[in-house]
């Protein structure tokens, strides 16, 4: 498998997506949006194509990159010891992988200086599927660090890698989509996937709603760690979605979306 090949896998999968999300949001949207679209995809949109850009520059050093690297030349635990069934260890490298992200995602939210760097995710005053690749350029490149650091150790398979990358993008844009599902339906997706319903708790102004449901892909580690909680306390339709902080029009614009992390809370 080429790079090249991975590029077009992975933006394929984005756009099809991002399209398919877009629309369900438009007929059957599952809370009314207090602002115009326009002017927050203005600023998440821009935040996508700086990412882009970035990712673009350091590109020797993507995961997948040095996944196929490592697998060259016997780097990582799984590379070392020749593990011989191919398909439970792309389903084990994945779950580690995904494990990784959850931790990392409870981490910035405890840890003060990762929170300067995350909270700009949470400033969004309205959630929808842009919401779920609205990252700071900064903790874009600390998440590729730690999943290099992963991928490293353990020797995780480049396809492994790409099937990972692939489903965190798809379901994070998913699971932030302001689409509606049924209860008894989005009940029974959360023994398999994080729903919208699930992750929206997480983007509550409620401090304890935000510290829930961390979880991107697999709800699991919700459970297990006893991070989960089920529904907002003042409902979907009326939970307030954002911080407590920056809750001004201007701070959903792209260069201020840049500097939050700078900005000290009031």
């Amino acid at each position: 498998m080429t790079i090249n090949n991975e590029e077009t896998i992975r933006f394929t999968v984005f756009l099809v997506t991002f399209i398919i999300i877009s629309v369900w949001e438009i007929f059957i949207p599952r809370r009314k949006l207090r602002f115009l679209k326009i002017v927050r995809w203005y600023g998440n949109l821009g935040i996508i194509a700086v990412n882009s850009l970035i990712q673009a520059l350091i590109s020797p050093l993507m995961v997948g990159t040095v996944a196929v690297i490592c697998l060259e030349n016997r780097v990582g635990l799984f590379n070392i010891f020749h593990a011989k069934y191919f398909v439970v260890t792309v389903i084990i490298s994945i779950v580690i992988l995904d494990l990784a992200v959850y931790i990392q995602h409870v981490l910035f939210h405890k840890i003060s200086l990762l929170w300067q760097l995350h909270k700009m995710h949470h400033t969004d005053l309205d959630i929808d599927v842009t919401t779920g690749i609205r990252f700071h350029p900064i903790e874009i490149i600390i998440s590729i660090l730690i999943k290099l650091v992963i991928v490293i150790i353990f020797g995780i398979h480049p396809i492994a890698v790409l099937i990972f990358e692939v489903f965190l993008n798809a379901a994070a844009m998913f699971n932030h989509g302001n689409i509606y599902i049924p209860v008894k339906i989005d009940g029974f997706l959360r023994l398999f996937i994080v729903t919208p319903d699930m992750h929206r708790v997480h983007h509550s102004v409620l401090k304890k709603e935000t510290n829930s449901n961390y979880g991107f892909n697999i709800p699991y580690w919700d459970y297990f760690f006893r991070t989960y909680k089920n529904q907002p306390d003042k409902g979907h339709l009326d939970m307030t979605i954002g911080l407590k902080v920056f809750r001004k029009i201007k701070y959903l614009k792209l260069h201020w979306l840049l500097v939050i992390p700078f900005i000290k809370e009031r």
